[in-house]
């Protein structure tokens, strides 16, 4: 059936960063079904859980954004759990879902399923060309791995299991661990810091010559509620905004933001990852959608959510 604004939509992983920007848009656009439940409530690495939830509820769509999330570090150094708890809690939702007799799933992935050394901008056909970036391989064959799942049941099911993969994503609800988190929200715990401090120098993991591409989550999840309504002839699409630009830059644009100015160092022993990131959104653009690229809005609103949680400041 056709999704509508009373269809039975479950979201998985509605608290995350990803999750709560796709529930704030499903709501605003009037969808008035969506099934939520929290971490303590459903364990979705729990195959008899995951299962009796699915078969009990049959949602009409499935957007599963529940993930093992973090930046370089955290990649580095916990690559089994990245590779277990991803595989399990999307092997239990996708082949949950199929059990259950629901026709359409969306997955969300990661622009690191390229190749390390990817030809850019990366179109979705240099899939599998070439050798993973080692520090997060783990988290990256998992996604490929989800993603082929919904791939290969689609067609032999003919159901309509499809995956999108953002850039970076960064907005409210971050996670500003600077041990955990991706390199943005690090980026500008430590320039808040730093001028709140009245320190001079910024120390930035790697050359600061990695260039990446940025998406405020609120644009990826109105791209995602825009294709709810979409028949999708590819397994998977590239959502981004096309542009990349390297940590220093951003680095410097988030000091101009605060107003401030510091001396940048380089901790050249801690790894850069891929070189470069940058999506080629070609085929995404082909159905009508079109990405949003306001970094100075989508930072003050980012700022603003930053500073209200008390925890970030420490």
């Amino acid at each position: 059936m056709k999704i509508n604004k009373n269809s039975k939509i479950f979201l998985a992983g509605h608290n995350g960063m990803v999750g709560s920007a796709i529930y704030r848009k499903l709501v605003k656009n009037g969808y008035k079904n969506i099934i939520t439940k929290s971490r303590k409530r459903l364990d979705l690495t729990n195959q008899n859980q995951t299962f009796r939830f699915l078969k009990n509820k049959k949602p009409h769509l499935v957007i599963l954004a529940a993930a093992k999330v973090g930046g370089i570090i955290a990649n580095s150094k916990y690559k089994d759990e990245f590779l277990y708890q991803n595989i399990q809690i999307q092997n239990n939702i996708i082949h949950g879902s199929y059990l259950a007799g629901v026709k359409n799933l969306f997955l969300l992935g990661s622009s690191c399923i390229y190749p390390k050394y990817c030809k850019q901008p990366m179109k979705e056909e240099y899939l599998l060309t070439g050798k993973l970036e080692e520090s997060n391989d783990a988290y990256s064959i998992a996604k490929i791995a989800g993603l082929k799942m919904c791939e290969y049941y689609s067609k032999i099911h003919k159901i309509n299991f499809k995956s999108f993969m953002p850039p970076n994503l960064y907005g409210p609800n971050d996670n500003y661990d600077t041990n955990q988190s991706h390199f943005y929200p690090a980026l500008i715990k430590k320039i808040h810091k730093a001028k709140i401090n009245g320190s001079k120098t910024l120390l930035i993991w790697g050359s600061g010559k990695a260039r990446r591409e940025l998406m405020f989550v609120d644009d990826f999840a109105d791209a995602i509620v825009f294709f709810i309504k979409k028949k999708i002839k590819e397994p998977f699409l590239n959502i981004g905004i096309g542009k990349d630009y390297s940590i220093k830059w951003y680095a410097n644009f988030i000091m101009k933001q605060l107003k401030t100015k510091l001396i940048i160092n380089y901790d050249k022993s801690k790894p850069d990852g891929m070189p470069k990131k940058c999506l080629d959104i070609s085929l995404a653009k082909n159905y009508g959608w079109n990405p949003k690229n306001n970094f100075n809005n989508s930072f003050k609103i980012t700022y603003e959510h930053f500073l209200k949680d008390e925890k970030n400041l420490n």
